[in-house]
């Protein structure tokens, strides 16, 4: 079972790992040679000593990039948020931490709540083809939707266009809610952006194998290890069992 696994998910006998350099909870520096590290890149880094094959690490500036990349030849799994729109190209394994998202309102602002923000006329300014993003694609039916590139570019967006809110992930609020005086971050939760393991829709062997590795890794405390490792206890979450 093994030798098929590492067939498919090590077909040139290095495991080729792509990570979002964007989230800056799972990436948290960079090596001396220039590798990325975090418990992204340490999860990589766990897989390929299971498989008994040497890691590379492929950089992306951002989840949207790697998530293109599915259709070529550059990675054999990619560490990124889960959700629908990727999953149409990558099969992803079940969540290893989960990350809060929510909303910053400025200054003034009447909303008060998380249910209160998708209605006609709010503009929520947001971070192009994030997994938070995504969701809010497809799922917002009242509010506009305006899409900048990144998490500078979509605070930048915000208070440029004085915008109603700034979706994001709650820890980078949390640093974007210093520099704006007055500015509130609303209690509670639209979605949690889930981070997996994904890999190529044909490869069955290696997404059982991933599964099975994320299950163990979590249940282990392996996963809670490299959060308190990292130094970003309490804004990451160890997921829950699939």
């Amino acid at each position: 079972m093994l030798e098929q696994v590492r067939a498919e998910l090590a077909p040139t006998g290095v495991l080729r790992a792509g990570i979002n350099m964007s989230n800056f909870l799972l990436v948290t520096g960079t090596a001396p040679n220039g590798d990325p590290v975090g418990v992204s890149p340490d999860i990589a880094h766990e897989v390929a000593k299971r498989l008994g094959v040497p890691l590379k690490l492929v950089p992306f500036k951002t989840p949207g990039e790697l998530a293109d990349a599915a259709v070529e030849d550059v990675w054999d799994i990619g560490n990124i948020g889960a959700e629908p729109e990727r999953a149409k190209t990558i099969t992803f394994s079940p969540a290893y931490v989960e990350i809060e998202a929510t909303y910053l309102v400025p200054a003034g602002s009447p909303i008060q709540g998380v249910d209160e923000v998708d209605r006609a006329g709010v503009r929520i300014a947001v971070s192009a083809r994030s997994a938070y993003g995504l969701w809010l694609a497809d799922n917002i039916k009242h509010a506009e939707l305006v899409t900048a590139q990144g998490l500078d570019g979509s605070f930048t967006t915000f208070v440029e266009q004085k915008l109603d809110a700034l979706a994001g992930l709650r820890p980078r609020l949390v640093e974007d809610v210093k520099k704006l005086p007055g500015a509130r971050i609303l209690d509670g939760k639209f979605t949690a952006v889930q981070q997996a393991i994904g890999t190529k829709p044909d490869r069955k062997a290696a997404a059982a194998f991933l599964r099975d590795f994320v299950e163990e890794v979590k249940a282990s405390g392996f996963v809670a290890s490299l959060i308190k490792k990292h130094g970003v206890s309490g804004r990451l979450t160890v997921a829950p069992p699939a």
